[in-house]
């Protein structure tokens, strides 16, 4: 092979956004590159577009490779980063960036193609020796493959177009909703078949290879923990591989790339039965993965700066014999959604954001404080990276972290993530793909949290008003030859609203304060105040003394507990007459969009049906009838878009003259 010559680069522009766009940002000023962004609409006042040097509006968004190509000639970048997701695997992306001249940061354009087909890919994999699972293209073929099995979209990934059948009777409307989903996500519909483990776990194997021929491996990350088929945990090494499976995994992933001639960062997936100890080939990634962070953490290595050294014609840094794995990482992924409601994706303003400096972990984030988070994309916030010498060091500090975030204004999975790292078979490394369902962690922080913050809350309002109070804030609090009657102040959880608002997720607290200052609660306890600030309170609650930072809205509250942060509503002493909530009829539980309306004026349904089929962040959701009943109006129609809370479908349940009311 002859010698291939290096091209410096010096302006990269990063066709991405979010937390990846600043990560790969990071990297590239510290190798002294210029930083290009490109933006959308919805993305214009996002954090990654300021941390860039230059940035370009990309009208029609970032799936256009024509604008990205055009944004990059005409802001003077030399090379494109595809970042993971969007055009990150797309042949012909990477055809056109480097048609134009420009340089581009990941693999040839063919291999892309190749292994961005997974049905190509299996029969790359079959060829160099690698095991694959039966599956079949045909869906009239399912009885060879054997249920269960999952239906899976030819092209893209994170989830997207996939379906566990159970049965063969759900086979039909599992392969028609994961076509619709994979065109809508890929601008492919193609599906396949393939075997479904019950009992497995996710192993990745994470490669490296330049074009001076040396491709090597940087071990294993274990993805098992999903919900969706999406990935929340991810660590490095796997608790389940010994040395002889680790050696021959990784061998197994080295012996596909060097057959396919890969070039750049990328990730060979496989599926390992936990119970036979058998591995089997799933797909390969032809980019940067979402947990590469957990492999940088125990090699040292920087993944970005190793791609870039490759697409610019250096040689690897590293070889097979250097990479000597040390410790333990673990990494969650942070998300706008509703663990306790279906994981439903959740949008809002974040109002709150601050990052622990203790434990030091890693935070690739892609929001700050004021961020909106809307439904055009995944509802990823940022991803939290803990590495120790040990998995339990590594979790403990990952768990801390994550309870120490102030972190508040919309609804996100960081309390279900605590509850994941804090159950026994998690530290127990029982964590094959049926975590979730099997182990059903909590997806709710805990009542003492909700009262703790609460108390907080409350005195924090009463050291507010007194220092606003002119005429009497100098003196302490029931200062007065005669004692006041107690003051009362109530809040109520936001996450629960409408049907889901109960009397039990109203907190009231009731306290008395001496002329010494110091309150008594209406449930017995003494408590001292002993710093009150615009952004905290500290506290003496019998004996025990805690600090709260306090992020407060007109009507909102966001406060840092030992557990979590709490979002309080501040409710009204008095309800405005007519505020009450309508009832009737089943309404949108997100932001969306309608892809499929299966029922009409009349129409008889069954508790359970699937009436309704929303789009939100470019994964299907299904509205059910929550009773049996008749339906007596329909006013969405396919193709419409709709907000939380938009009446989807009326249905008048049986035994009754009015509309239903959706539970």
């Amino acid at each position: 092979m002859s010698e291939v010559q290096a091209t410096p680069l010096r302006t990269l522009l990063v066709a991405n956004r979010g937390e990846i766009a600043r990560r790969i940002f990071a990297t590239a000023r510290s190798m002294g590159l210029r930083c290009v962004a490109v933006y959308s609409d919805a993305d214009t006042c996002a954090p990654f577009v300021s941390d860039a040097d230059v940035a370009v509006h990309l009208p029609s968004g970032y799936l256009d490779g024509d604008a990205v190509v055009a944004a990059a000639l005409r802001s003077g970048a030399d090379a494109v980063h595809p970042g993971y997701g969007f055009l990150a695997e797309n042949g012909a992306f990477a055809r056109k960036v480097r048609d134009a001249g420009l340089t581009w940061i990941g693999p040839a354009a063919d291999v892309i193609e190749t292994m961005g087909d997974k049905i190509a890919a299996k029969r790359a994999a079959e060829a160099a020796g690698v095991p694959i699972l039966p599956s079949t293209e045909d869906p009239a073929d399912a009885d060879s493959v054997g249920y269960p099995l999952l239906v899976k979209a030819a092209a893209g990934g994170g989830g997207k177009g996939m379906r566990l059948v159970e049965r063969p009777e759900n086979l039909d409307e599992a392969v028609a909703g994961a076509r619709r989903e994979a065109a809508g996500a890929f601008g492919d519909d193609r599906v396949f078949l393939e075997r479904y483990v019950r009992r497995s776990r996710h192993i990745e194997i994470q490669i490296l290879g330049d074009a001076h021929g040396t491709v090597i491996h940087l071990g294993e990350r274990e993805c098992s923990i999903q919900r969706r088929h999406q990935k929340i945990v991810e660590e490095a090494p796997s608790v389940r591989l010994d040395e002889a499976l680790r050696r021959a995994m990784g061998s197994a992933a080295v012996a596909l790339a060097d057959s396919i001639g890969y070039k750049s960062a990328g990730t060979v997936e496989f599926l390992l039965d936990d119970v036979s100890g058998e591995y089997f080939f799933l797909e390969v990634n032809t980019r940067l993965q979402v947990e590469h962070p957990v492999t940088e953490e125990i090699t040292g290595l920087d993944l970005v700066r190793e791609q870039l050294l490759v697409a610019a014609g250096h040689r690897l840094t590293v070889g097979q014999a250097d990479i000597v794995p040390a410790g333990h990482a673990i990494e969650v992924r942070l998300y706008a959604e509703d663990a306790a409601n279906g994981f439903l994706p959740a949008t809002g303003t974040v109002e709150a954001w601050l990052t622990p400096t203790e434990p030091a972990v890693r935070w690739d984030s892609g929001i700050e404080a004021g961020s909106v988070v809307g439904v055009s994309y995944d509802p990823m916030l940022a991803k939290v990276i803990a590495h120790g010498p040990t998995r339990p060091e590594a979790a403990g500090r990952l768990r801390l972290a994550l309870e120490r975030l102030h972190l508040g204004g919309l609804i996100t999975n960081r309390d279900y993530l605590v509850a994941v790292l804090a159950s026994p078979e998690f530290a127990a490394g029982d964590t094959t793909t049926d975590f979730i369902d099997r182990v059903r962690p909590a997806a709710r922080l805990s009542p003492d949290a909700a009262q703790e913050a609460a108390v907080a809350a409350a005195l924090w309002l009463q050291g507010r008003n007194r220092a606003h109070d002119g005429l009497w804030g100098f003196a302490p609090s029931n200062w007065r030859n005669a004692g006041l009657p107690a003051e009362q102040v109530s809040f109520a959880d936001p996450t629960l609203d409408g049907d889901r608002q109960r009397d039990a997720e109203v907190l009231t607290i009731t306290y008395t304060a001496d002329r010494h200052g110091r309150f008594s609660l209406g449930s017995g306890e003494f408590v001292d105040v002993v710093e009150w600030a615009d952004d905290r309170i500290e506290l003496v609650v019998d004996g025990v003394r805690r600090s709260h930072r306090i992020t407060a809205t007109s009507d909102r509250m966001h406060v840092q507990t030992t557990a979590t942060t709490v979002t309080l509503n501040i409710l009204p002493r008095f309800t405005v007459p007519g505020s009450e909530a309508p009832t009737g009829g089943l309404t949108a539980p997100m932001p969306g969009s309608v892809v499929d309306v299966r029922c009409a004026v009349g129409d008889r349904v069954a508790v359970g049906q699937v009436l309704v089929v929303l789009e939100a962040m470019k994964m299907e959701h299904h509205v059910t009838a929550p009773f049996d009943g008749t339906v007596i109006e329909v006013p969405i129609t396919v193709g419409r878009q709709v907000d939380r809370g938009t009446a989807l479908v009326t249905i008048a349940e049986d035994g009754t003259d009015d509309g239903g009311v959706a539970t």
